[in-house]
């Protein structure tokens, strides 16, 4: 009985020992981690607050929050938190509080634009995207939408004709009724339906030959 009490105290020690050298290795490893996330924090905001001017949100700032945790676990040291801040002499706060729905959407196509090469998120939807942006800002929205959509697959929910033409492929959601219920449908658009849709987008009659010639042209851009 002593001869085993005495191998349980020695195999305490040893795991006690072992327990202590995995915690050194994890304290290494997650300052290896933090000193990482650091670099890539200050790149991400220098480049992603870059975009936000291209994307309609002048004067704003995006900022990534590395906040130390009391221990260092198997996501590292800190808790990261992106904030921004969309108006001038405002301090950032967190972005799903911060942003609407659709400037929401803008910093998300700004942050995938930076990250389009790393991310692994195979599909992406942006909804309102185009909430309160028109004329050259648009363009630059649908610009961006297309250069991520070369590294995923890209869902954009749009009244814009100018980001509705850069899409590969057209879905026209409708409502209708169904025995007196208010319904939805999802319909494909293929050939010269693209094009009369993209006119009647633009605001024209899109019987008319001026319409239809201007929304092909835009689908050919």
């Amino acid at each position: 009985e002593l001869e085993k009490a005495d191998r349980s105290v020695l195999d305490l020690d040893a795991l006690a020992a072992e327990e202590e050298e995995a915690r050194g290795d994890l304290v290494r490893e997650a300052g290896t981690l933090s000193n990482l996330r650091a670099a890539a924090a200050e790149r991400l905001e220098s480049e992603v607050t870059g975009l936000l001017d291209e994307l309609g949100m002048e004067g704003g700032r995006f900022r990534v929050v590395l906040d130390t945790l009391p221990d260092a676990g198997g996501n590292g040291a800190e808790r990261v938190e992106f904030q921004v801040t969309l108006n001038p002499g405002f301090d950032p706060g967190p972005l799903a509080r911060v942003a609407s729905g659709g400037e929401l959407s803008r910093v998300m196509l700004a942050l995938k634009t930076v990250l389009a090469e790393v991310d692994g998120v195979p599909s992406l939807v942006f909804d309102e995207i185009d909430s309160g942006v028109g004329g050259r800002v648009a363009h630059r929205v649908a610009e961006r939408l297309a250069m991520v959509a070369r590294n995923h697959q890209v869902f954009a929910i749009t009244h814009l004709p100018q980001i509705a033409s850069q899409a590969t492929v057209h879905l026209r959601v409708e409502k209708i009724q169904v025995d007196g219920m208010a319904s939805a449908t999802v319909r494909k658009l293929e050939g010269d339906a693209r094009v009369k849709e993209l006119a009647r987008m633009l605001g024209g009659d899109p019987d008319r030959e001026s319409s239809r010639r201007h929304a092909a042209e835009l689908l050919s851009e």
